[in-house]
C-alpha cells in the first residue's frame, strides 16, 4: 500500500459482520479458558492481551498502523511524547552510562536529558548538530550508549543531518534515536537515512487535534545489539525465566523489551480511547501536512516582508540555512511550524502576540488551528540564558504553529498583530 492508503487501512482489518472503524476495546483486562493459556502470555511464548497495561487490542492496531507507516519492524505507544522519549533512551541507558545529543531540541527534552536523567546517573552531552563529524566525534566517551536528535528542531527549525548523526552512531556500534514529531513520516522517515530508533509525540500533527496526549517509540529492526554494549537485551533477563531478547525476538528485540519491561514496571499506558483519537488523526495525515506546509511557507514568506522582524527560520524558503537539508531529507515538504524574531526583543514580542485574535495564544503547536507561543518564557523557561543561546533560542522569537485555517484569514490576523509595532 501507498502511504496514503495505509493511514486508511493499515493496522486494522475488519472481518465479515465485524465495525468497518477501529473500535475501543475499553477494558483493562481479558480473559481466558485455561491457566495454561495465562501461562504462555506471562512467559512471552504466545502474543495476546491480558492486561491494557501491556497491550491493548485498539492500542496494538494503531501501533502497527505507525510502524507501517514509518516502515519499521514494531512500535509501542505511551501515555505521552515525553514518556516516549524517557522509555527509549531508559531501554538501552542504566546508571553510569552517557549519550550524546544535539543541542537543538525541545525544552522538556533538554530537562529531562540535562537534569532528571542526570539524577538517575546517565550523563549526556550536548552538540551542535552543524559540527563537522571530526568535531561531533570527540563527544563520544567508552561508557557512550546512544545519540539523538530531532528530525527538525522545536523551536529552532533546524533540520538534522540525518546520515552525519547516523554514522557517527555507527561509527562507534550506536543507536541514533530521531524524534521525528514536527516532519512526520509522511514528510520525511529516518529509517531510510539509517536511524534506528523512531520516536513522536503523537500528541501533534499525528493527532492533529490536540484531544489526546500520546508517544510512540518505533524500532526498525536493524541495528546489531549484540555488539557487546547492550547486555540488557543479549544478556538473559532473570525477570523473565533468562529470556534473551535478541535471541527470542530477533530484529523486534529492543521493541519487544521496552514492552515487556519498561512498560510492566513503569507504565505509562495510552488510554484506549486516546488511541481511537491518534488512529482518526492518522487517516487524514496527508491531507492535513499537505495543508499545513502550503500555508505555513506563505506565512513565512510574508513574515520575511516586515520590517519589525530580522530573521525567519523556515527551511522551506530558498534562502533559509537548512533548505539544503530539507530538499535531502524532507523533498515533498515540511511541518507547519516558524520561527522569527522580533528586532525590538521580548517585550515587543509579548506585545505582538498579546495582539493576535485569530491565532490562538496557547502552549501547543502542530494543530489544525493556527497557535502562537514565545518559548523563551514558556516551553524553554527553564533553561538560562546561555542555555537558550545554545539551543538557538532569542528573547524575541516567537513560534507560529500555522494551522489549516484559510491562508487569508490567517494572514489578515498576523498583519493586524504587526501593525501595533509600527511607530
Amino acid at each position: 500500500m501507498e502511504f496514503e492508503t495505509k493511514c486508511l487501512h493499515a493496522g486494522y482489518t475488519p472481518e465479515n459482520g465485524e465495525p468497518r472503524v477501529l473500535p475501543i476495546v475499553q477494558s483493562t483486562t481479558y480473559t481466558y479458558d485455561s491457566t495454561e493459556s495465562i501461562g504462555k502470555l506471562f512467559d512471552l511464548e504466545e502474543s495476546g492481551f491480558f492486561y491494557t497495561r501491556l497491550a491493548n487490542p485498539t492500542t496494538s492496531a494503531v501501533e502497527e498502523k505507525l510502524a507501517a507507516l514509518e516502515e519499521g519492524v514494531g512500535a509501542l505507544c505511551t501515555a505521552s511524547g515525553q514518556s516516549a522519549t524517557f522509555y527509549a533512551l531508559l531501554n538501552i541507558l542504566e546508571s553510569g552510562d552517557h549519550f550524546v545529543s544535539s543541542a537543538y531540541i525541545y525544552g522538556g527534552t533538554y530537562n529531562l536529558f540535562a537534569h532528571t536523567l542526570k539524577k538517575m546517573g546517565i550523563e549526556v552531552t550536548f552538540v551542535d548538530q552543524s559540527a563537522p563529524l571530526e568535531e561531533l566525534s570527540k563527544a563520544i566517551r567508552p561508557n557512550t550508549k546512544a545519540v539523538f536528535g530531532e528530525s527538525i528542531a522545536n523551536p529552532a527549525m533546524h533540520v538534522l543531518d540525518i546520515e552525519k548523526f547516523a554514522q557517527l552512531a555507527h561509527d562507534h556500534d550506536l543507536p541514533l534515536l530521531v524524534d521525528n514529531t514536527f516532519a512526520t513520516p509522511y514528510f520525511c522517515q529516518p529509517f531510510k537515512y539509517g536511524a534506528d530508533i523512531v520516536i513522536h509525540s503523537t500528541t501533534k500533527y499525528l493527532d492533529g487535534h490536540a484531544v489526546a496526549t500520546g508517544g510512540v517509540i518505533i524500532d526498525g529492526g536493524h541495528f546489531d545489539w549484540n555488539n557487546g554494549k547492550f547486555p540488557q537485551l543479549s544478556k538473559p533477563d532473570e525477570t523473565y525465566h533468562g529470556i534473551v531478547y535478541t535471541e527470542t525476538f530477533g530484529p523486534a528485540a529492543y521493541i519487544t523489551k521496552a514492552r515487556v519491561q519498561l512498560m510492566r514496571d513503569l507504565g505509562a499506558t495510552p488510554a484506549p480511547q486516546n488511541s481511537f483519537y491518534l488512529n482518526l488523526g492518522l487517516e487524514t495525515l496527508p491531507l492535513r501536512m499537505d495543508r499545513h506546509y502550503e500555508n505555513a511557507l506563505k506565512v513565512a514568506q510574508f513574515i520575511q516582508s516586515q520590517p519589525s522582524v530580522t530573521k525567519v527560520t523556515y527551511p522551506g524558503l530558498a534562502d533559509d540555512a537548512n533548505f539544503a537539508l530539507k530538499e535531502k531529507y524532507l523533498p515533498k515538504g515540511l511541518c507547519g511550524v516558524i520561527s522569527f524574531e522580533i528586532a525590538a526583543g521580548r517585550a515587543a514580542a509579548a506585545k505582538w502576540l498579546d495582539a493576535l485574535e485569530l491565532v490562538s495564544l496557547e502552549v501547543h503547536v502542530a494543530d489544525i488551528r493556527t497557535c502562537a507561543l514565545h518559548p523563551a518564557t514558556s516551553t524553554h523557561r527553564q533553561m538560562s540564558d546561555e542555555e537558550l543561546t545554545a539551543a538557538g533560542i532569542s528573547p524575541g522569537m516567537i513560534r507560529i504553529s500555522c494551522g489549516i485555517e484559510n491562508i487569508e484569514d490567517i494572514l489578515a490576523d498576523l498583519t493586524q498583530a504587526f501593525q501595533t509595532l509600527e511607530g
